[in-house]
């Protein structure tokens, strides 16, 4: 019998070896997780395909979260694509997006719904042409009361990519940077990337010299609206200040990737994709892949599971490419090496695996069983690349494993 998603929160988050302090930490970020925690997803799509090389006999399973990834993956034409998720917020958002390609009369809506998410027209344009289509549990969702009172749909008149656990902390940050008197769209309105480093140099890199500042991040529940479990912050520090961490992070965003280009710098320091038919946006939105994106809809299928419990309910050698984000930085040994078992009981060959760490090494040998880790290549020379050119700059490592012959 499958695991209840809430349950399976706990039972990744809380360490049951941790002292008290370190399991009312883990308690207090598993409840903080059970709300929408992104309204996009932080991993780069562009390097995720590039490494994964999908096919059109690929069968593609992934973690939802904010479904950005999900829907961007249909540009590279895959026979099905399964994206799993413990947060019913993520579940309900991604048949929201998938509901608006398929059903939102034309483009320019739904590059407006989805991605400038803020216009008063979109409650209207969900009641007339999203809702019907929508299963009852998402519709419920979206048209039922948060903590202010307003509908959750409601969001998408007023900028979703400001709500969630995620939309939240940056909000925070913003005002945080207005109290020190900087003005993060700076980096934006620089013309090249020599501009950009002049811009992060004289703004942003003091400020995590401030005594403040480091004593903050120093607290794990600072990173909650990251999406960084208490677990996973020990091991993002290393034996360094977290301060030092997040500040070569912030760097690479901010002066390794031109902003005209990179959607995930426009969301950290101008809190949405920014306007115009010129703005970056994840792929699915970009008007050459509408009706890529719009026609091949129907072969994503949405499911609120563990990853391992559904690998446990598919056939011997049935799927090609699985997309992990950062889970495994979650998970024991035991869990890990259950996973990764099924997996390869699951894998068809030439399969292959991605996912990414929070801090730069690979995290599976000696945590995973040999006998089942030895059955995979990992393309070190490949992760590298691939980990220089993700443009969200904001985990250590990508790493992508190949079924061996």
């Amino acid at each position: 019998m499958a695991t209840k998603p809430k349950r399976v929160i706990d039972d990744a988050v809380v360490r049951q070896e941790a002292g008290t302090k370190d399991k009312l930490l883990d308690r207090a970020f598993a409840f903080a997780f059970k709300g929408l925690v992104y309204a996009q997803i932080w991993e780069d799509p562009v390097v995720d395909m590039a490494g994964l090389d999908i096919r059109p006999d690929s069968r593609v399973v992934t973690i939802a979260s904010g479904s950005c990834n999900v829907l961007s993956y249909l540009t590279a034409d895959p026979a099905q694509i399964v994206a799993l998720d413990l947060n019913r917020g993520h579940i309900a958002l991604g048949h929201l997006k998938l509901a608006a390609a398929r059903h939102l009369p034309g483009y320019e809506r739904f590059r407006r719904f989805c991605g400038d998410a803020d216009h008063k027209e979109n409650v209207a344009l969900y009641h007339a042409h999203i809702a019907p289509h929508l299963d009852s549990e998402s519709r419920k969702y979206w048209e039922r009361r948060d903590i202010s009172g307003r509908k959750r749909i409601a969001h998408f008149s007023r900028g979703i990519y400001r709500q969630g656990l995620l939309g939240r902390f940056i909000g925070l940050s913003h005002l945080m940077a207005k109290l020190y008197r900087i003005d993060l769209e700076a980096i934006l309105d620089a013309p090249t990337l020599e501009d950009q480093r002049t811009a992060f140099e004289a703004t942003l890199a003091p400020v995590f010299d401030r005594k403040f500042i480091r004593w903050l991040t120093d607290q794990p529940a600072s990173l909650f609206g990251l999406g960084i479990p208490p677990a996973q912050f020990t091991h993002l520090a290393g034996d360094e200040r977290m301060a030092e961490v997040l500040r070569r992070r912030l760097e690479k965003l901010a002066c390794d990737f031109a902003v005209a280009d990179n959607y995930f710098a426009w969301q950290a320091f101008g809190r949405g994709y920014g306007k115009g038919e010129d703005a970056p946006v994840p792929p699915y939105l970009e008007r050459r892949n509408y009706a890529a994106v719009r026609d091949r809809a129907d072969r994503v299928s949405l499911r609120r599971t563990s990853y391992t419990d559904f690998l446990k309910g598919e056939p011997d050698n049935s799927l090609d490419r699985y997309i992990l984000l950062d889970a495994q930085d979650w998970m024991n040994p035991a869990q890990l090496t259950e996973l990764w078992g099924e997996i390869t009981r699951t894998a068809r060959p030439g399969a292959r695996v991605l996912f990414r760490t929070s801090a730069e090494p690979d995290l599976l040998p000696g945590r995973v069983d040999d006998a089942v880790l030895s059955q995979w290549d990992y393309r070190a020379q490949q992760s590298a690349d691939l980990t220089r050119r993700d443009r969200s700059s904001i985990y250590g490592g990508v790493h992508l494993y190949m079924l061996r012959d």
